[in-house]
């Protein structure tokens, strides 16, 4: 997910800034305030086996990835993206095929951005440095239904618009060590509900990703800051709240917060 400093992530919110914050950052994110719907007239439920085997095959159970291996077998990741570009969700899907369908979109075009430029120490290093203008999560090079997106439209104009759902942010994956673990399998819609609790399960627990103790000064993900209007819904009242929804560990309803420094490297074994 594109997450590159305090500040710029807070845009990426579609927060409306002072005139002279958007200096800095350019009024591209504007585009990011007006949803998007793409689907087609006669979509099917598509099958994710293709893209599932490659996960199991190039992702190991910490969520790392062999790029180097999948890089010699891009043909198949290839293979799946056509098929993913050629089968938009119908527009009467069930919400849940739509929203597996989207997230796989999201991780597997992430994957295909990497290998492209590979070897590479970190996504960032893909673009350039203006929010909404020209980093790699402004680049148009996703192919879906004829028309080209990018992986901020992805993220912000249709999955954050259209799923009222924070635990999104536990399942999206930006390459990035500091990102949730990959996940070794892919989303199905029959079974999304239960991928994206085990996903916040998970990444919520890690004390790589999320320092629980002690209870009333809890370390956790910088996500949670990146966006805490998203945390604050879907059933939660507040980041903690959110927190404890999963938590092992709870933390105080009042906990004072702070944040880990997010770490860029490439989520590479």
């Amino acid at each position: 997910m594109q997450r590159i400093s305090r500040f710029t992530s807070r845009l990426a919110l579609g927060t409306l800034l002072t005139a002279g914050a958007l200096a800095s950052g350019g009024c591209g994110y504007v585009g990011y305030l007006i949803p998007l719907n793409p689907t087609s007239q006669d979509g099917r439920t598509l099958d994710h086996s293709a893209w599932d085997g490659l996960l199991k095959k190039y992702v190991d159970e910490q969520g790392m990835v062999n790029y180097k291996g999948l890089k010699q077998d891009s043909a198949s990741l290839n293979s799946y993206l056509k098929t993913l570009g050629d089968n938009l969700p119908a527009k009467n899907s069930p919400a849940d095929e739509k929203l597996a369908y989207w997230i796989n979109v999201y991780n597997a075009f992430t994957l295909q951005r990497i290998i492209r430029s590979y070897p590479v120490k970190s996504i960032k290093d893909l673009g350039g440095d203006k929010i909404f203008v020209n980093t790699v999560w402004d680049q148009d090079f996703i192919p879906l239904g004829g028309k080209r997106y990018t992986l901020n439209d992805i993220e912000h104009r249709i999955i954050r618009k259209q799923f009222d759902d924070n635990r999104i942010h536990y399942a999206l994956v930006c390459a990035a060590m500091s990102c949730p673990p990959l996940r070794q399998e892919a989303y199905v819609g029959a079974r999304v509900q239960e991928q994206l609790a085990d996903q916040g399960r998970s990444f919520i627990n890690n004390p790589q990703k999320n320092d629980l103790t002690p209870a009333a000064t809890p370390t956790l993900s910088a996500i949670y800051n990146f966006y805490p209007g998203d945390f604050e819904k879907n059933g939660s009242t507040s980041i903690q709240d959110a927190v404890n929804r999963y938590a092992k560990q709870k933390i105080a309803p009042d906990a004072k917060l702070s944040y880990k420094e997010y770490n860029w490297s490439l989520n590479e074994q």
